[in-house]
């Protein structure tokens, strides 16, 4: 009877460590792949969102702010996992230079005491140009040199 019960002991503590490698490889592999899908996400819904109309106008990147969220539910909510409850952010949409804040907490179906463990994940990105200068201020500055070289002459 006492081996029995000893042998019992370990399958039930092995069974417990088991269950606990579980949850706690699942919080840590679920935060580094939410960061790696926010991060791809963001840049393909950025590149989206350019207004190629504004760019080959003035030469500067713009973004189109309705469009970049759009497009980054859509690609994000073809690329998550099921299992996990998401909830998302947007921080600080700024449309010349496109930048973007965005925040995803995402919690699994697992609770503790009735609550759910969340993990945040905030990325903040900034689309840039291989430009020399900025072909706006190039203008403007050439326009007042032209207008302060006339005021000059008079």
């Amino acid at each position: 009877m006492n081996k029995a019960m000893l042998t019992v002991g370990i399958i039930i503590l092995s069974l417990a460590t088991l269950l606990m490698i579980n949850i706690i490889s699942n919080y840590s592999s679920g935060s580094e792949l939410d960061y790696y899908l926010v991060k791809e996400t963001s840049e393909a819904a950025m590149i989206d969102a350019i207004d190629v109309k504004y760019y080959r106008d003035n030469g500067l990147l713009r973004m189109d702010k309705e469009k970049f969220v759009e497009s980054f539910i859509r690609r994000f909510a073809d690329s998550v996992d099921t299992t996990r409850n998401y909830k998302l952010s947007f921080y600080d949409l700024n449309e010349v230079p496109p930048k973007v804040s965005v925040k995803v907490d995402s919690s699994t179906v697992l609770s503790f005491k009735g609550s759910n463990l969340e993990m945040s994940t905030k990325l903040d990105a900034i689309l840039e140009n291989t430009y020399e200068s900025d072909p706006l201020v190039t203008n403007q500055l050439k326009d007042f040199d032209s207008d302060l070289g006339k005021a000059l002459e008079d």
